[in-house]
């Protein structure tokens, strides 16, 4: 009955809608809509003076779901630190690069004003964006380094297995995956077949199986950190072990800062940020199988690191 009722009066089925969006922690239809409206409106009222704006000294690559955006709220609060004027993911580098460099500049601060804003940091100031899709997409990498050269980039890590489940519980949530957890992990290898292949082959192409749908590809970190070192070169990455960073979060960005030639700043505040909540833990055959999946790919990491990542060593 409470069913038959919510679809017959729209009002409700909103407000329905709304409580269990508020449940899950994401935003409510309704005002993912009208961020959205204000995006768009932003972004346009930027183009004309595209010119006079800043572009990102460095980039948060990724992983997805991997701290991203706590990392991205608290680099926000530095007085030398700007973040785009439109709120959320820019993904120009990846599903928007055909929209132009006129565009992507619009969503970033005036240069003028951020130098007046930024005096009191006794640092230049500088922009930067999150779009943790780059770190994956065939593509990305090459056109961030064409395009902004010399930008630095932080990779953002954690383990890797739990990485797949908390991805999937996000883009379940979004309406970006039907399948339950374990049969998308069969599908995957079917969904993800010739796909960057076909991204490659042509830049206009977008694969949605790409983006929402490869949990256990996306946790095989150091095919990507080694592609990106080709690219860029180590010296402009630096990678961040966000289980580190959750634990003792003030040496992390100490790091971080001395890696951008930023200040310290007394006003950092570490919140965790964008954590979603699970409504079944990880069956424990899966954790087996994706534990031995991810073992060469952490032996090569941890070789790269030259240490041991957070999720490998004696709790």
């Amino acid at each position: 009955m409470e069913g038959a009722e919510t679809a017959a009066r729209p009002g409700a089925r909103v407000r329905a809608e709304q409580g269990e969006s508020a449940r899950r922690g994401e935003q409510p239809p309704l005002v993912r809509s009208a961020r959205r409206v204000t995006r768009s409106v932003l972004i346009h009222s930027g183009m004309p003076t595209y010119w006079a704006r800043m572009l990102p000294g460095f980039l948060i690559v990724g992983a997805q779901r991997c701290g991203t955006t706590s990392l991205t709220r608290t680099l926000s609060r530095h007085p030398a630190v700007f973040s785009p004027v439109v709120q959320g993911e820019v993904h120009y580098f990846d599903i928007s690069y055909q929209r132009g460099i006129a565009w992507y500049r619009s969503h970033f601060p005036l240069l003028a004003r951020a130098r007046r804003a930024a005096r009191r940091a006794a640092a230049p100031p500088v922009t930067f964006e999150s779009s943790p899709y780059y770190m994956f997409h065939p593509l990305a990498p090459e056109r961030i380094n064409r395009d902004l050269p010399g930008v630095k980039l932080l990779v953002l890590l954690r383990d890797p297995v739990e990485r797949t489940y908390s991805a999937h519980t996000h883009e379940s949530e979004l309406g970006f995956e039907t399948e339950p957890y374990e049969r998308a992990l069969e599908l995957e290898s079917s969904r993800l077949e010739g796909e960057a292949e076909r991204i490659m082959a042509d830049p206009t192409y977008y694969s949605h199986s790409h983006q929402h749908h490869a949990y256990r590809a996306r946790g095989q970190y150091i095919e990507q950190i080694e592609r990106m070192e080709q690219i860029f070169g180590r010296e402009r990455m630096h990678v961040v072990d966000s289980g580190d960073f959750f634990i003792d979060p003030e040496p992390v960005y100490r790091g971080v800062l001395e890696f951008l030639g930023l200040p310290g700043d007394s006003r950092a505040e570490f919140k965790r940020h964008n954590a979603r909540p699970r409504s079944s833990p990880m069956p424990e055959s899966v954790r087996d199988e994706l534990d031995r999946h991810y073992r060469p790919y952490d032996d090569r990491l941890a070789a790269w690191l030259g240490r041991e990542p957070s999720w490998r060593r004696p709790q």
